[in-house]
């Protein structure tokens, strides 16, 4: 996904980042910097213990958001949680509130710099999946593992490829500073409170697309000056309305997406999974119907990024749903997805002859920020003969 303009407006306490290709709308971020948001962190009271499935324990925790947050005792890389209520307790915003759910907390905090990732929970050094240079990996492995020290894991992130190493050491020690500085504000604050706030939404996009990004536009003259010294930044008052994408969000929420070939994409969100058809629809019959899912699969992906579908998504395909009618759409399909920067997975065609993938759930979904069940049909949609 080659961004190569970002459009950020900040109004009301919300922040949107659209990423657009060719004057096309690929992702969007919507931020109200007034909710809990993924990666922040806070000081968390118990309120109530509960009893799971399996004999494993959770618990609510009061983090000062609309709705109590949940985090299971169990956690990879940390003794269980055993903890009563009234007990403080430190954590992190792994996934956001969305709809009936409160936000799900993890004590295993991580701190995301532009190169690395900092895990003090943790004990080892991974490297991104997404650098291909195998040379270029160990050596960034071996300088992190270098200047490691006692217990901490590191994530080596894409864009350390262009670091040099005296920037990555640096970086090590910033990160090292801001647990610290965690750590002692936990020490003399009360429960609830936030004690780090996630990085800058703008930020980190800019980051994730800086080899592709050509142009900035901000409706903020402070962010206009402190951008404008690495990239062409322009200036507008209302720069999604410029851009025209208040109309391309409102058609990011339709069910009913038509191809060009005249067939039609539907997606259809619900709680257990994203059920996602191909259908021929109006098909001019130029070509066959992998041509047909060959473009679906291409809108599919940047439906899934734009839309941030997450959790388990199910694909049929129009035809025939065997391997090697639908090997090519496949392929396409995770061509597309392999730049995205929540991690996802193609497993690829099930006994059913649905198209399997999985995306990290850490944000609510575009349909779930922008709108709210009907309280008259409860989500189908339907009425009453």
């Amino acid at each position: 996904m080659m961004i190569d303009t970002l459009v950020y407006e900040s109004k009301n306490n919300v922040v949107r980042v659209a990423g657009l290709a060719d004057g096309i709308l690929q992702k969007l971020e919507i931020v109200d910097l007034s909710k809990a948001l993924e990666g922040n962190i806070y000081l968390g009271r118990i309120t109530k213990k509960i009893e799971l499935a399996n004999g494993k324990t959770g618990y609510f925790v009061n983090i000062g958001d609309a709705r109590e947050a949940f985090i299971n005792a169990e956690e990879y890389g940390r003794d269980d949680l055993n903890a009563n209520e009234g007990q403080e307790v430190v954590v992190q915003v792994a996934q956001e509130q969305r709809a009936e759910k409160g936000a799900r907390l993890v004590r295993s905090l991580q701190f995301v710099g532009h190169n690395l990732v900092y895990c003090p929970y943790r004990m080892n050094v991974e490297i991104s999946s997404k650098i291909s240079d195998k040379l270029k990996a160990e050596e960034l492995k071996k300088t992190v593992q270098d200047n490691t020290t006692g217990q901490e894991g590191w994530i080596v992130r894409t864009s350390a490829v262009y670091a040099e190493q005296d920037s990555i050491v640096e970086e090590m020690e910033v990160l090292r500073n801001k647990f610290d500085a965690v750590r002692q504000k936990a020490k003399t604050s009360k429960a609830p409170t936030l004690l780090l706030e996630r990085n800058n939404i703008l930020m980190e996009t800019i980051n994730h697309h800086v080899e592709t990004l050509k142009t900035i536009v901000v409706n903020d003259h402070n962010l206009e000056k402190i951008l404008g010294e690495d990239f062409d930044v322009k200036y507008s008052a209302n720069p999604f309305e410029e851009y025209g994408l208040e109309d391309a969000i409102l058609e990011a929420l339709q069910k009913e997406i038509k191809l060009k070939s005249g067939g039609r994409i539907t997606i259809e969100e619900t709680r257990a999974c994203v059920a996602i058809d191909v259908d021929s629809g109006d098909d001019d019959g130029q070509g066959s119907l992998g041509r047909l899912n060959i473009e679906a699969a291409e809108e599919i992906a940047r439906q899934i990024i734009l839309r941030n579908l997450s959790g388990k998504i199910v694909i049929d395909f129009a035809g025939f749903s065997e391997y090697k009618y639908l090997k090519n759409a496949i392929d396409v399909l995770e061509e597309n997805l392999h730049h995205d920067t929540t991690r996802v997975f193609v497993y690829g065609l099930s006994r059913a002859g649905l198209v399997e993938v999985s995306r990290a759930r850490r944000r609510p979904s575009l349909l779930d920020v922008l709108s709210a069940e009907c309280p008259t049909c409860k989500g189908c949609g339907r009425v009453e003969k």
